[in-house]
């Protein structure tokens, strides 16, 4: 495997942006792949690009498959085109795939070989991304994710904390039922006649995110969704996303 730690520009951010690369690596120029599957891995809240590699061993599990990973800063945006801020919605889903596949050809642009995974913010990332770009992603994965803004950025009001979620999101009563409302974008994507991902989903039993993610598998499960759902003991914590994560690459459509 190679590992790139890559400083670009962002358009739709206004500023210098980094993220870090896994890529298969082959033993010579006449074994160059291809159409290589790729997995868009997203941190979370208060983590950057350098979080899965310095946590986990992505870079050894990554090694039993034809993989390639991108792992992007995204700051604290939580993968929304901020109402009073920056438009990391639109640097996540448009202009990173872009980037990516001018900076590696190989990459596949194929639906089937395009997936998201992320943690906690992250996890809500991912599934943004593949009930959002149903059409792009194929396999969406979200360990411990923050997957219900709406209940969560209600928890924040009137706290010191309430500035930050309403820079995101703005007036709290305006998410329910808007594109940064999961609840909402997956019933939508589900009366459509779009294709529809499929869903890997763990928590852990003592994470203070658990009731949000149950209700999520309920919500996911009654609209017919190809749904994994995994719960075990655990907490908020990165032993337990380093264990979940190679249960997502074997669990990805995808050769080992």
């Amino acid at each position: 495997m190679a590992l790139f730690e890559i400083s670009f520009y962002s358009h739709a951010l206004g500023m210098s942006m980094q993220m870090n690369v896994i890529l298969p690596q082959t033993k010579d120029k006449e074994s160059s792949q291809t159409d290589i599957p790729v997995l868009y891995l997203l941190h979370g809240r208060g983590d950057d690009h350098t979080a899965w590699i310095r946590y986990t061993s992505i870079e050894r599990y990554a090694n039993d498959y034809n993989l390639a990973i991108i792992m992007p800063s995204t700051h604290l945006g939580f993968y929304t085109d901020m109402a009073a801020g920056n438009r990391y919605w639109t640097f996540i889903s448009e202009e990173l795939p872009d980037i990516c596949h001018s900076f590696f050809p190989q990459l596949s642009k194929r639906r089937e070989d395009t997936f998201a995974a992320g943690l906690s913010m992250g996890g809500y990332g991912a599934l943004k991304l593949g009930l959002r770009k149903p059409g792009r992603f194929s396999a969406i994965a979200s360990l411990s994710g923050s997957v219900d803004v709406y209940s969560r950025t209600l928890t924040f009001i009137n706290t010191k904390s309430e500035p930050y979620w309403t820079q995101i999101f703005g007036d709290v009563a305006q998410i329910a039922g808007s594109d940064n409302d999961l609840f909402a974008v997956a019933s939508k994507l589900a009366r459509s006649d779009q294709p529809k991902p499929k869903i890997f989903m763990w928590c852990g039993t003592e994470d203070f995110l658990y009731e949000y993610n149950t209700a999520m598998k309920n919500h996911l499960s009654n609209l017919s969704f190809d749904l994994t759902y995994e719960v075990s003991s655990g907490d908020h914590q990165w032993k337990y996303w380093d264990q979940m994560i190679k249960e997502v690459l074997a669990w990805l459509p995808i050769s080992k």
